[in-house]
């Protein structure tokens, strides 16, 4: 379960890494290569972001992609089922 201190307060996405600043001071940066959506959107896709799930959770309309929290701290990359379907 995740605190209050662990919501979204900045979002940055460059080609190869995802970095999320959170409320309490850290930051958690991820390979892109965990994300294939993210991977292979253009950079305008990326950067078309919103905090979602009351700070809890990222949005990117554009390609369907939902990222929690949650997920990011325990560094837990895309499953195999989400992989296999942006083919």
């Amino acid at each position: 379960m995740v605190s209050p201190g662990e919501r979204v307060m900045k979002i940055t996405c460059t080609n190869d890494v995802l970095t999320v600043d959170l409320a309490d001071g850290r930051s958690i940066s991820v390979p892109l290569a965990w994300y294939p959506r993210l991977l292979h959107a253009t950079p305008q896709q990326r950067a078309n972001c919103r905090v979602a799930g009351a700070g809890y959770g990222i949005h990117w309309p554009d390609i369907d992609e939902d990222l929690s929290v949650e997920g990011l701290l325990r560094g837990v990359p895309a499953s195999r089922a989400s992989i296999g379907s942006d083919a």
